[in-house]
């Protein structure tokens, strides 16, 4: 039942999430604003204990997800075959431009850190 209950609430904030974006005309999608709003909402215990069988059931489930985009690349094949050079050259930048946001905001988020050394003294260390 409490993943039920789990199931709901993640589909109320991405229900909650698109209505906002769309109707306030946001340039984010719907779910990412439902996601954000979710996240604070986590703080009450109440509502976390739901959403984490949920999200248990869900993870161990996971692979079952991939299913609909595996189908969906075999019935495209041909688009596949003709265009993959330029998806195989976007999938490489693209995840080198998420790595390399990813690194300079964990950067800036631990800068303060106790502990943490300035770039210029770790770079001498592995000498």
């Amino acid at each position: 039942m409490q993943a039920l209950i789990g199931l709901t609430v993640l589909l109320g904030f991405q229900l909650l999430g698109e209505v906002l974006a769309a109707s306030l005309n946001l340039p984010l999608p719907g779910a990412v604003l439902g996601m954000a709003l979710l996240a604070p909402a986590l703080l009450w215990r109440p509502l976390r204990e739901p959403v984490r069988v949920c999200a248990e059931f869900l993870l161990a489930n996971l692979s079952l997800l991939f299913v609909p985009a595996g189908v969906g690349v075999m019935v495209h094949m041909g688009l596949v075959v003709q265009h993959g050079w330029s998806l195989l050259g976007i999938l490489l930048l693209s995840t080198a431009i998420g790595l390399v946001v990813t690194a300079v905001v964990l950067r800036w988020l631990t800068r303060d850190e106790p502990g943490a050394q300035p770039a210029s003294t770790q770079a001498g260390e592995g000498a």
